[in-house]
């Protein structure tokens, strides 16, 4: 192997290592959050979530208030739609994004005299060609993995 992208070197080695920092840097991470949030009386919060297409995304929340543990809860997608969940204390809501950008959840607690506090926990999955990333970028590691040991087994072949 003399030649690997433009990168001149006399082992295999150096051109695997290549391209597994080059695959490694342009791929997304999984995120996941937790936290805590208080909604004032009369105020309203948004969260924005960067969404890629096909990621999977779980969204789970808790409103905790003195007397009313409620409050107004949309999502606003990455594809203009908008929808309302009205008045609620506890969500568990999945979807699947059909469209690359920021998904905004907003919290409106405008009709309440007391503040709420909100407990959010959401997770993004990334999927590359169906499967999860995690998953992808294992076999391709066992693939890349096996081909080393090839290549290894083949030049120590004698002529």
């Amino acid at each position: 192997m003399e030649d690997c992208l433009m990168i001149k070197s006399n082992t295999p080695l150096t051109c695997f290592l290549f391209f597994l920092i080059v695959f490694l840097i342009t791929m997304q991470s999984v995120e996941a959050t937790a936290t805590n949030f208080t909604v004032h009386r009369g105020d309203e919060k948004t969260r924005v979530l960067n969404l890629a297409v096909e990621d999977r995304v779980l969204i789970e929340f808790t409103v905790v208030g003195t007397l009313d543990h409620t409050l107004h809860f949309s999502v606003s997608y990455p594809n203009g739609t908008v929808k309302d969940f009205g008045k609620i204390g506890n969500l568990r809501h999945s979807f699947v994004c059909d469209v690359e950008g920021e998904c905004v959840l907003h919290f409106s607690n405008t009709d309440s005299t007391e503040d709420k506090l909100v407990t959010l926990n959401y997770e993004i999955q990334h999927y590359i060609f169906g499967i999860p990333q995690m998953l992808f970028l294992a076999l391709i590691i066992a693939i890349i993995c096996v081909a080393a040991v090839a290549v290894f087994v083949l030049m120590g072949k004698p002529r």
